[in-house]
């Protein structure tokens, strides 16, 4: 990529990200722990029940569902399943994690493996790929992200967080998302003999708003007077940006060379920062709120460094 791609991609991209995570970081500075919880849970009511599953209902209903942008989801959930494998092992069997609670350590797991595919790779992979790269997003999403959240996810907050004894059953939490059915709604519209132009331009219309306000509530959630990093943070946000896409990049060169835009997306979703669901997670579960979010803010700050690199790497 050269550097007037670059540019492009900061100035029309990333820089009103980093505006709008700016905003959220100045209004927490106006607020206590109640309002700030307070706002998070409108924010995240609204986007989890209107916004977000009407922009994948739009994604969806649009998408011509083939092998190749089968591969995004495929790829992005084998790179997840394998990072934490190794990232385990060092949190939880070396020196590394050994003065951190199991809270601590199961968060900071999480935070290794499920990405933000969703409000980071969205306006990414669209202005990369147009329409298509949103498709990516989506399918990475729902097709890899939240299932392994709601499955994988929660069984490391309780089995090894080990800090709450009433987690619920997570399938029942996972059938129950609103997101999930308007995806679900939106690949069998995508089916109908009908022109369904104007369902899908209305829907897409309603989702706008998903990527801003949840980037101004990653900005309003994140301990900004407490930054200081420790080396299993800065550990965990490596696995999470460079080892992670990494995975992805290497499987999708042994089974879909030569690569297509699908398999791009799928390495820069892999390469993506931290959830912000992993932030509520922490909370639902009782893990190590801190730590986590800690998490989720160096990897955003160091996300910069990292993506121009992977998309020099993917040309």
């Amino acid at each position: 990529m050269l550097f007037s791609d670059y540019f492009d991609l900061l100035a029309q991209v990333l820089f009103p990200m980093a505006l709008l995570i700016a905003a959220g970081a100045i209004w927490r500075t106006r607020l206590d722990d109640a309002g700030i919880r307070s706002i998070r849970g409108y924010i995240t009511t609204v986007t989890i029940n209107l916004f977000a599953p009407a922009l994948l209902f739009a994604a969806a209903a649009s998408a011509e569902v083939d092998t190749d942008l089968l591969s995004v989801p495929l790829l992005v959930a084998s790179g997840m399943l394998l990072t934490g494998l190794p990232l385990y092992f060092l949190l939880f069997m070396t020196r590394l994690g050994a003065a951190l609670s199991s809270g601590a350590r199961a968060g900071l797991l999480l935070c290794g493996v499920f990405g933000n595919v969703l409000f980071m790779g969205y306006p990414l992979l669209t202005h990369l790929y147009g329409e298509a790269g949103g498709r990516y997003a989506a399918f990475a999403d729902m097709a890899a992200t939240t299932p392994l959240v709601w499955s994988v996810g929660v069984w490391i907050a309780v089995k090894l967080g080990g800090q709450t004894t009433d987690a619920g059953h997570p399938l029942k939490q996972l059938f129950t998302l609103p997101p999930l059915w308007a995806f679900a709604a939106g690949v069998i519209v995508a089916q109908l003999p009908m022109n369904t132009q104007p369902l899908i331009h209305a829907a897409h219309f309603i989702g706008q708003p998903t990527i801003p306000v949840m980037l101004l509530m990653l900005g309003l959630s994140i301990p900004w007077s407490r930054l200081a990093p420790s080396l299993p943070v800065l550990t965990t946000v490596a696995f999470k940006l460079l080892l992670l896409p990494l995975l992805a990049y290497g499987l999708a060169l042994i089974f879909f060379d030569p690569l297509t835009n699908a398999q791009r997306g799928a390495v820069l979703e892999a390469g993506v920062p931290t959830m912000l669901m992993a932030v509520g997670l922490a909370d639902r579960y009782q893990l190590d709120v801190e730590k986590v979010a800690l998490t989720v803010a160096w990897g955003t700050v160091l996300y910069l460094l990292t993506l121009p690199v992977w998309l020099m790497v993917l040309g």
